[in-house]
């Protein structure tokens, strides 16, 4: 894969926040609620535990935790520890606060639970013993550090994630897409520009490739036709852009349509609602 930034343009237009919940040991069985648009990020360095959460169909899933990980969260799901870190441990997780919530292009795209032996992620290394460095002593910015702290894990996180997907199974989504060295280029540009004319010559063209080809393999591999991926991708953005007080007029002429009512359309069609609706029932 060439040198291609494929996370930045997410993460700067829709926002991950993480901050410091808990560090030390924990008392019996812990639970931790499910919260709509808010996930966790916890960190093991020593210790083991359990861990258990109800999977699709109401089972409920019990995972072994025998070795330094990571354990994340990206969607909304209770899960709860047993038998959990003692004091002997080095333990601290984070709340993760996804702008748009469900519709976070970094959330929609991973399964609910991810367990990752921190021996995997050599990176880490330095920025988790800063992160315990700062959560072990009561200093002055120490919550505010943390928090910048765990954003960093977890930034290292997803650069791994993209480096090893091939470990995790995942469907159809933004995650193989941006794995692919053909694809990835045509998808960091469409979300670093989505009022271009993305039509599917120009898309193919993007990622060097003839149109039929592209076209076959983009749905392969995202799970969308090129066509249905630039319109949810418009209409993502469009939503972070409302939301942060912009006129519909001033959005629908960023995501390059003609004028504000066949932005209205299109936003209608995808999320069910005109987009002063929706903005009523976030008001």
């Amino acid at each position: 894969m060439p040198a291609l930034d494929r996370i930045s343009p997410l993460l700067e237009l829709f926002r991950v926040r993480t901050r410091l919940l808990h560090t030390g040991p924990l008392c019996g069985v812990t639970t931790f609620a499910a919260r709509p648009g808010q996930g966790f990020l916890h960190v093991l360095r020593q210790g083991e535990m359990a861990v258990t959460h109800q999977v699709p169909g109401g089972r409920l899933e019990r995972l072994e935790v025998a070795e330094p990980s990571l354990l994340f969260y990206p969607q909304p799901l209770e899960h709860a520890f047993h038998n959990a870190p003692v004091e002997e441990s080095d333990f601290a997780c984070a709340t993760v606060d996804f702008e748009g919530g469900a519709d976070h292009p970094l959330v929609r795209t991973l399964p609910p639970v991810l367990v990752v032996p921190l021996a995997s992620v050599d990176t880490l290394t330095s920025s988790l013993d800063l992160l315990f460095a700062e959560v072990d002593n009561v200093r002055c910015g120490r919550r505010v550090l943390a928090d910048r702290l765990f954003e960093v894990v977890l930034i290292q996180l997803y650069r791994w994630l993209l480096d090893h997907s091939d470990r995790l199974d995942l469907p159809p989504g933004l995650i193989p897409g941006l794995v692919d060295p053909q694809l990835a280029p045509c998808l960091v540009a469409v979300h670093e520009d989505p009022g271009h004319d993305w039509s599917l010559t120009t898309m193919a063209r993007t990622a060097a490739m003839a149109r039929s080809t592209f076209a076959a393999r983009f749905r392969a591999t995202v799970g969308q036709t090129p066509a249905e991926y630039v319109t949810r991708w418009r209409m993502t953005v469009a939503q972070s852009r409302l939301r942060a007080g912009a006129s519909v007029a001033v959005t629908a002429r960023e995501l390059g349509y003609a004028h504000p009512a066949a932005f209205s359309r299109a936003f209608t069609q995808r999320i069910g609602c005109s987009p002063r609706a929706w903005l009523r029932e976030r008001i």
